[in-house]
């Protein structure tokens, strides 16, 4: 787990605590984690961006699905194409991000090859819940 500014938001292995975890495809698409702090929008957040140019909007999917953040790129097929040289990396991928109790999406938002998930814990409101005691007997 991930210890950001005192708060413990997600889990960068990938998975479950104690479940046996594997690496990334080679750590594709590379990935930025970025702390951002209280403001009048709300509530700190932490912003992770993937690098994912050559995708489209609708080949990315971003879900949540028992507290795991799941995100997954499917390229099309396109026609063979001769390439004299093919260096830009556009296959398929899924990375996977535990996320600690009450973190929630914010957003998700697609630019110019980044795609920029942001990630928050709405601020909650203290329940103080006074138990009532009856007498033995």
């Amino acid at each position: 787990m991930t210890l950001l500014d005192g708060n413990l938001w997600l889990s960068l292995s990938g998975g479950r605590a104690g479940a046996p975890t594997k690496p990334a495809e080679g750590g594709y698409p590379p990935y930025n984690i970025e702390l951002l702090p209280e403001d009048e929008r709300g509530p700190e957040a932490l912003r992770i961006t993937l690098a994912v140019a050559g995708f489209a909007r609708d080949e990315l999917d971003v879900t949540v699905e028992d507290g795991e953040l799941l995100i997954c790129g499917v390229k099309r097929e396109e026609g063979r194409k001769d390439y004299l040289h093919h260096g830009i990396a556009a296959r398929h991928f899924k990375r996977t991000f535990a996320l600690a109790s009450g973190v929630e999406v914010r957003k998700a938002e697609l630019h110019d090859g980044l795609l920029a998930i942001e990630l928050e814990r709405p601020h909650r409101e203290k329940r103080v819940l006074k138990v009532g005691i009856k007498p033995a007997g």
